[in-house]
């Protein structure tokens, strides 16, 4: 306690708050033992109270062996345990209740498997230079995933002779996949499973896609531990079966480079950590009314006008780039262009589409110069064919949400057309969106748009058109799914990600179908995600801001419904430490705001 008061007192200093009555919590371990982690020339003798209030008055005690009574290091939360029938294994946390089993996180991966078994033996796996990695179907891209992840399955350089700690070793990854021609889009298989034997037989992964073999990879390099003492890399709990696959097909990641211009290796490191979460769609919300950072080949004026400046901009090269750098980790990329609203980065290059110079938005409905723009955007953006363009995804999100009309009643040429045509702005909206939804349509594209398009027009909406809503405590989805559409959800309340406030446990327990039948969810809940606006964010931030608590909406929209924070906790918090060894910049887990920093010095899995 002393040693907590210390901190509080620090951290005051740095606006830190801090709750002087977080006492420890005592986890209890019978016949358990943790051996390596002895807090070296200190012990405790007597009762086990005796020994609680020994370890208590040590800053650097995190628990005790019983009756033994060697103090141990911190490295005994989260370090091996081992079996030892005589021994009693006390352990302290600050906060959650006791894991069921003696290794508070686990399984080891993260999201959590579908369903999985496992043994109690540690297998050593082969020295790196050793290790193999065996397509039994020839696949480039499976080729390409075992470049990347055997710098994952092995990070560190071996400075002694690699030894086995058994008998048998992992010698091996052997891939499988049915159908290594299958194309990433909603709704592709992403299943696989996972054998890890102790016979000193090859892993065995086996998929009907790539997706799913690269879900497979990341989960055994989740499995594949280093271990200092013996200088080997190891898989803990051995044998492993584990049968995975995710409970919605779209998981999202919403990127926003219209308020802040997001580089392309920025945007490379977050589809990086999306395949460590097993996310499957970057939702990139690409401009906005702040700027149009993408110079379009067939109307360039919307990008060099429309961007911060000449070196915040994206070429149809980089898109395409980034497209296929996406696809090698299992990613869509699906594009937004917000309209008729969020668009007066339009009318620099193009202000015949606007209203006005001084009222801007939402883009003018009275002129076919706007839908000519909008069909060339879409146009190049897609190919106007099935996986053409440059996001060849079969979804394009063209927004639809916060307009407001004044600007439309304002103008005396855009009022003046609304009356001719018998309208008044309301049905001018949805006559904007009608038309350029089937601009996306006529180019084989399903659309997507935020739920304010289905507060206006409801039913009146072409039936394959996917509601995402965003706004906290809206109905949407039991309106939607109840007259057979498609939704997607990402409630403003627990998943936009620059709401800093809201805690990866909110962020975890939110359910996207706590109002609707298991039937609806099943049939028309596609899944959701965590909304990354950029109006505070760049490349400085983002990633803390992102992570862990993403890890949380990604847990939840992967992992079996019913899953719960609680029992998620000590796995998120190493799931955050193992972010940090790959150069993930999370925050600490547990911030009560995103992105602030430690508040004190200690081990990452203590905060």
């Amino acid at each position: 306690m002393r040693e907590l008061v210390r901190w509080c007192l620090y951290s005051s200093l740095l606006l830190v708050g801090c709750a002087l009555g977080d006492e420890w919590n005592w986890w209890y371990y019978a016949g358990y033992d943790c051996p390596g982690s002895e807090l070296y020339g200190y012990t405790c003798s007597g009762t086990v109270e005796d020994c609680k209030a020994v370890c208590s008055a040590n800053a650097n005690c995190y628990g005790f062996s019983y009756p033994e009574g060697q103090l141990m290091q911190m490295s005994c939360l989260w370090m091996k345990f081992r079996e030892l029938s005589t021994n009693q294994l006390y352990l302290r946390f600050t906060g959650g209740a006791q894991p069921s089993t003696a290794y508070p996180a686990f399984p080891p991966v993260w999201p959590l498997p579908r369903s999985f078994s496992n043994g109690t033996t540690t297998l050593t796996v082969a020295a790196p230079q050793s290790f193999r990695f065996i397509p039994a179907t020839p696949s480039q891209d499976l080729e390409n995933a075992f470049i990347r992840y055997k710098k994952l399955f092995f990070p560190r350089q071996l400075g002694t002779p690699y030894t086995s700690l058994g008998p048998v070793v992992l010698p091996s990854v052997t891939v499988t996949v049915y159908n290594t021609n299958s194309s990433l889009q909603l709704g592709t298989d992403e299943s696989y499973t996972l054998t890890i034997p102790v016979d000193g037989s090859s892993a065995l992964i086996s998929s009907q896609t790539v997706y799913g073999a690269f879900h497979g990879l990341e989960t055994l390099s989740q499995l594949i531990r280093f271990d200092f003492e013996t200088q080997t890399y190891v898989i803990r709990f051995s044998p492993w079966s584990i049968d995975d696959g995710p409970r919605f097909p779209h998981r999202e990641l919403l990127i926003d480079s219209g308020r802040h211009y997001l580089p392309i290796s920025t945007i490379q490191a977050v589809l990086d950590s999306m395949s460590y979460v097993k996310a499957n769609t970057l939702h990139w919300h690409l401009v906005d009314s702040q700027s149009f950072p993408l110079v379009p080949i067939n109307s360039p004026n919307i990008g060099l006008e429309g961007s911060y400046s000449i070196w915040e901009r994206y070429s149809p090269l980089d898109i395409t780039s980034l497209v296929e750098y996406a696809r090698q980790r299992g990613i869509r990329i699906v594009v937004e262009i917000d309209m008729p609203g969020h668009a007066a980065s339009w009318c620099l290059g193009y202000p015949e589409v606007c209203p006005a110079p001084t009222c801007p938005q939402p883009l003018s409905p009275a002129t076919n110069k706007t839908f000519d723009l909008i069909e060339a955007i879409i146009s190049e953006l897609t190919g106007c064919k099935q996986a053409g363009g440059y996001f060849p995804d079969d979804v394009i999100h063209l927004g639809g949400d916060e307009v407001d009309t004044t600007c439309w009643t304002q103008s005396p040429e855009i009022s003046q057309w609304l009356k001719d045509n018998g309208m008044d702005a309301e049905q001018g909206y949805e006559y904007f969106i009608e038309r350029a939804q089937q601009i996306a349509r006529d180019c084989q594209r399903q659309v997507t748009g935020w739920e304010e398009i289905w507060n206006h027009f409801g039913t009146a909406l072409d039936k394959s058109t996917i509601i995402h809503q965003w706004l906290s405590g809206s109905s949407v989805i039991q309106q939607a799914t109840s007259s057979g559409y498609r939704v997607v959800w990402s409630s403003s309340d627990v998943w936009y990600l620059d709401n800093l406030g809201v805690t990866w446990q909110q962020a975890y327990d939110a359910e996207p179908c706590s109002t609707i039948s298991s039937d609806s969810c099943s049939a028309f809940v596609l899944g959701g995600g965590g909304e990354m606006w950029g109006e505070g964010i760049d490349t400085s931030d983002l990633m803390p801001t992102v992570f862990p608590r993403y890890a949380a909406i990604a847990e939840r929209l992967w992992a079996p419904r019913g899953t719960q924070s609680a029992a998620a906790s000590a796995r998120y918090t190493a799931f955050r430490c193992l972010l940090n060894t790959r150069g993930v910049a999370a925050a600490p887990s547990s911030n009560n705001a995103a992105r602030t920093c430690p508040p004190w010095p200690d081990s990452c899995f203590l905060q």
